[in-house]
């Protein structure tokens, strides 16, 4: 069978700067299953998991990895913040690679959102102190500069486990609130000093010191052809008030590529079909988000659209402003999504989910504790699937 003709752009090659070629435009985006141990050790479900999915896209990023435990983003996520993670996470690189992929492992810090933290130690970071009452009232502590420092270690340190367990390459995330994200927003960031609010390129100083400690390492450890990806919301606001503008984060970027040999940026946020979301204020108002990024970066690096695409067409329609396509939700269900369009089974594709199936998908038991009030907002899988999803860790 051959590809459908108007589906083809998705089948071209695509080459990274650094030579990697590969062989269509999709990418199984980040998603974490939870299914780790409560310590953060990789599982047999992980691998599972991973492997069913092993031949979905020829680049593949994990879900987020803790670079410290401060930092925990989800219960069951899989830490990457001692040596002691190396042996399991060696086992998922394979496990995801199997098949000829390259597999990346995104290397997170939650900072104020790491609800894990508040739970375990009673205690969560940020730019600035910060009173808050969600999930419980509690007070985000400011980063030290010594703090701030650690911080850039342990993303350096974690690029050498990442390194050194297999991975073809590591993605730094800035998107959806993380810490990097908390500092390049006058919102989350009210620091006073050269990390601080004054100006954008002091909130942009601490995501900047990161890529510069990651790509150092990579220079010294990782072999050729090494991806370093990076992930980011251009548009932080919040009704009326704007944490940063997609002009602050055009610049952001320019900075970030000049201390940091990034393969391609992914683009993120939060909502429903997130490759379609308009700036929302600014000189760029009503522009598409992915339009205004994808033309200033003018074809430095590749572009991947994200959020939301969960159909042929809307892959087909997000490349209009993209380099390559991410999906995350769809392949839950759908393992063989890419497989069914290159060979014209369209048709075929199945995002809906029936107990009997979980097996043969090697879905985890308890898969998706927390995730699925996040497919809820991306709406990317039916009601009725999420509902057997959420069944799962019931």
């Amino acid at each position: 069978m051959k590809t459908t003709k108007q589906y083809s752009p998705l089948f071209k090659t695509i080459v990274l700067p650094n030579g990697i070629e590969l062989n269509n435009r999709f990418v199984l985006s980040p998603m974490i299953t939870n299914s780790s141990t409560i310590e953060g050790y990789v599982t047999g479900e992980d691998l599972a998991y991973a492997e069913r999915r092993a031949r979905s896209s020829p680049l593949q990023i994990t879900g987020a990895a803790y670079i410290e435990e401060y930092g925990q983003l989800f219960e069951y996520g899989f830490s990457i913040d001692d040596d002691r993670s190396i042996e399991g996470l060696k086992q998922l690189a394979q496990a995801m690679k199997k098949d000829g992929s390259k597999a990346i492992i995104q290397l997170t810090h939650a900072g104020r959102f790491s609800k894990i933290s508040l739970k375990d130690f009673g205690v969560v970071y940020g730019p600035s102190k910060m009173n808050l009452k969600s999930p419980v009232e509690h007070t985000v502590l400011s980063m030290s500069k010594r703090k701030i420092r650690h911080v850039i270690i342990q993303y350096a340190d974690a690029t050498r486990r990442a390194i050194k367990a297999g991975f073809d390459g590591v993605e730094i995330s800035s998107a959806q609130r993380l810490l990097i994200q908390t500092f390049l927003s006058t919102y989350s960031n009210q620091r006073d000093d050269e990390y601080g609010a004054q100006n954008i390129e002091n909130r942009s100083r601490f995501g900047i010191e990161v890529m510069e400690a990651v790509q150092k390492v990579i220079d010294e450890e990782a072999p050729d052809g090494f991806i370093f990806g990076f992930r980011g919301t251009p548009e932080e606001t919040r009704g009326n008030e704007i944490g940063y503008s997609v002009e602050d984060f055009l610049y952001f970027m320019n900075r970030i590529m000049e201390v940091a040999n990034i393969q391609y940026l992914a683009t993120a946020s939060w909502g429903r079909n997130i490759y379609k979301q308009t700036i929302r204020q600014g000189k760029f108002k009503h522009k598409f988000m992915n339009q205004v990024v994808y033309e200033h970066i003018a074809g430095r690096i590749p572009v991947m659209a994200t959020g939301g695409i969960n159909s042929p067409e809307k892959a087909l329609e997000a490349l209009q402003f993209s380099d390559m396509v991410g999906m995350s939700t769809p392949f839950v269900t759908e393992p063989d999504f890419v497989i069914k369009l290159k060979e014209g089974r369209e048709d075929e594709i199945n995002l809906g989910l029936s107990p009997e199936e979980l097996a043969d998908l090697a879905i985890p038991e308890r898969a998706f504790k927390d995730i699925v009030e996040l497919m809820d907002i991306g709406g990317s899988l039916s009601e009725v699937t999420r509902y057997e999803l959420r069944k799962l860790y019931k």
